[in-house]
């Protein structure tokens, strides 16, 4: 079976064709006949010869070509134009700076830069803590990548990264109302990537790493986190653990089950996986067994990264070893971060009743909704053509939204949590079922209710540097 058409290779093709009866009921058939999904169908010019565009979802960018070659081939009908409109919608990059105010006038130059400025920089001299009033720090994320390990594409190298990272940066501001920006960095060294992150730091009020390649993403966040004193995340680990979490939550209330009686296998234990060990662990799940590609991650074995020895070294009670199929057995949650097909319907068969499936390997997961059918309970995917996706935008825009109104100096596991049980809560308990145990990544009560406990549980924990009603932003600059 062949990929369905998708909006991200949709083309527009502008055709001209003769004005008669039959001409563009043609010109639809034959793109239905050679699988496009057709969309708009709009009048260009109308004539003797008419011309139309038509906006088609194709499966790939060779089907696109193929449809406009079909099209061609018709009498009397020629293809004027193809254009991809994905690569429209990239043209000139996809954000933009705006001013907050107008400098038209004498007066509004004085106060926006020289000489008023002065009087401001000087305060904020004083007292640095005034940045976050004074400036756009108190509302602004860098986004920063070395372009190592993107999307499923791996290093493609910083320019390349670049469309991405707006597009992080886009959904920030659509979504939370988050500035934020791109930084593509041109070097691979750990001490470099920490080194030019601390020097740009000062400019903004948290740091969201990205698509930086295992195990150096591990040293880089732990070390940002110890040497800066604003929030450091990055969305790859810790966005997918926190969906995970919230998702869980919600099919434990339709299962009945509860977190300290629950056996789950991750597996795939890289950089996300290991995160979602790590939030699993915080939130009183004790019964964890991680694999990879060579079966049960323990310690006796010796060739395991760090991260995967600390998974070893902090789960699997029992002392487990052996492949998938030998831990499967008796399981609650199957947690895939790896790679598709290696979960089977004989592995749903042997675990525990309600088996509850989160196949996250994309495009293609572990195992199928379709495969998993009347055999698993609840199945989550990462993909947006299944219920259930379980995707980073979920929760990088909120937890950034409550780190920033709480001006937080680090991201901590409380906030993490306070993140994930929020997002679950998002759908009330009447609304639960198995096709909708977390969120679209559209509903517009997601980040405001997360926000509000991300911020809550920074104060609590300590991690906020002060609320809004013990500091007068305007009076601070001028208090003697």
């Amino acid at each position: 079976m062949g990929a369905t058409p998708s909006a991200s290779y949709s083309v527009t093709l502008r055709f001209e064709y003769p004005n008669r009866t039959g001409s563009l009921g043609k010109v639809l058939t034959i793109i239905g006949e050679a699988g496009g999904d057709i969309g708009a169908v709009d009048i260009v010019r109308q004539g003797e010869r008419s011309i139309r565009d038509v906006t088609v979802n194709a499966r790939d960018s060779d089907h696109g070509q193929q449809l406009a070659v079909a099209i061609d081939a018709l009498e009397d009908v020629q293809v004027l134009n193809s254009s991809d409109r994905t690569f429209l919608a990239h043209a000139g990059g996809k954000i933009e700076v705006k001013p907050k105010m107008s400098v038209k006038t004498r007066d509004a130059l004085a106060m926006a830069y020289t000489p008023g400025v002065a009087r401001v920089c000087e305060a904020i001299a004083n007292d640095t803590k005034q940045a976050f009033n004074l400036t756009v720090k108190r509302n602004t994320i860098a986004v920063v990548s070395d372009g190592t390990a993107v999307l499923g594409l791996g290093d493609v190298g910083p320019e390349a990264a670049m469309p991405v990272m707006e597009g992080k940066a886009m959904l920030f501001k659509e979504l939370a109302d988050v500035d934020a920006y791109p930084i593509c960095l041109d070097c691979t060294d750990t001490e470099d990537i920490i080194t030019t992150i601390k020097n740009v730091a000062p400019g903004f009020g948290g740091i969201n790493l990205e698509d930086i390649s295992s195990p150096r993403c591990f040293e880089i966040e732990e070390r940002l986190q110890q040497e800066l004193d604003i929030p450091v995340f990055h969305d790859d680990q810790h966005g997918t653990a926190v969906v995970v979490l919230a998702a869980l939550h919600n099919a434990l209330r339709l299962v009945g089950k509860e977190l300290e009686d629950l056996k789950v296998v991750v597996n795939g234990v890289g950089a996300s996986g290991s995160a979602c060990t790590k939030i699993l662990l915080s939130d009183g799940i004790k019964n964890i067994i991680g694999l990879d590609s060579k079966g049960v991650v323990h310690p006796e074995r010796e060739d395991l990264s760090p991260m995967e020895r600390w998974v070893a070294e902090n789960t699997n009670p029992e002392g487990l070893t052996g492949e998938l199929s030998e831990v499967i057995a008796g399981a609650d949650l199957f947690l895939g971060l790896s790679v598709p097909g290696v979960l089977t319907t004989e592995h749903l068969d042997q675990m525990a009743s309600d088996p509850i499936i989160f196949a996250l390997a994309n495009p293609d997961p572990e195992i199928t909704p379709e495969e998993a059918e009347g055999r698993a309970r609840i199945i989550a995917t990462g993909r947006s053509d299944y219920p259930n996706q379980i995707n980073n935008t979920l929760c990088f825009p909120g937890i950034f939204r409550g780190a920033l109104d709480s001006r937080a100096r680090k991201m901590n596991e409380e906030m993490k949590l306070a993140a994930a049980r929020a997002l679950a809560e998002v759908i009330p308990e009447e609304e639960l079922s198995e096709d909708y145990v977390i969120p679209s990544l559209f509903d517009e009560r997601i980040v405001p209710t997360m926000a509000e406990a991300v911020a809550e549980a920074a104060s609590e924990s300590g991690s906020a540097r002060t609320t809004l009603e013990q500091e007068n932003p305007l009076e601070a600059p001028f208090q003697t």
